[in-house]
């Protein structure tokens, strides 16, 4: 499959994704490799910035099923985020990559307060921008934030990197059957209810024209080969 090639992205990363083989928490090894497989891909010229959700350390929405005020519940997952935010921009400037953290809940201490035209001008200078703390607001998911902060940051695409290859018409770990599509519409996967992202951050996409592109990121050298063109994804964009 052909993709173009997207100058300025907005990697998307579940919380999962640095707990690496543990049930629980941050496992350093899975902080440096995500930090490999980022740097790559900046090696490649590309503007990168970036969200991370906060699951593997506190779900929001889980711990309001279970009788937590939805708001609070919320503002716990934010702080969840910060963390992972922390974590790997200390497995990124161990390798010499220049960051900065900007958490949409003021924590001067350890971040910058985010700031539009500071975070652009981060980009600009070559610099990686770890967006934290969602969107600063309960009821919205991290995958809305990413949506949001692709659209504020004026990004070319978004990047979701998952444990799969790209998105399939049914859960590929439990229907053997599952088949993966190369490309997709937004009207589609809302229409059929595709767990690609959450339905607000589809239709901000939409919205304002910016491809989702669904890959694996547990996969060596994965990232680069992708926004290079190659590799194995799932593209979901606007039908010409």
């Amino acid at each position: 499959m052909s993709r173009p090639r997207f100058n300025r992205i907005l990697l998307k990363l579940s919380g999962e994704a640095l707990m690496g083989s543990g049930q629980f928490g941050i496992d350093p090894q899975a902080a440096d490799n995500l930090a490999g497989e980022i740097a790559a891909a900046k090696e490649q010229g590309h503007e990168l910035c970036l969200v991370v959700g906060g699951g593997n350390i506190f779900r929001g929405m889980a711990a309001a099923a279970k009788g937590f005020d939805r708001a609070s519940a919320d503002y716990m997952g934010m702080l969840a985020t910060v963390m992972n935010a922390l974590a790997l921009q200390n497995a990124l400037e161990r390798i010499g990559v220049d960051t900065r953290v900007q958490s949409a809940i003021p924590m001067a201490s350890v971040s910058e307060p985010y700031i539009r035209r500071r975070a652009l001008r981060h980009m600009e200078k070559g610099r990686i921008v770890l967006f934290a703390a969602g969107t600063g607001n309960p009821y919205f998911t991290t995958d809305t934030a990413a949506a949001l902060r692709a659209a504020e940051m004026g990004c070319d695409a978004l990047f979701k990197g998952t444990s799969v290859d790209g998105v399939y018409t049914a859960d590929p770990k439990q229907n053997a059957n599952a088949t993966r599509y190369d490309s997709l519409s937004f009207n589609r996967v809302l229409s059929d209810n595709l767990k690609v992202m959450d339905a607000a951050a589809v239709a901000l996409c939409r919205d304002n024209g910016i491809p989702i592109v669904v890959f694996n990121i547990r996969q060596a050298g994965n990232l680069a080969e992708v926004l290079a063109g190659g590799g194995t994804a799932t593209i979901v964009q606007n039908e010409e």
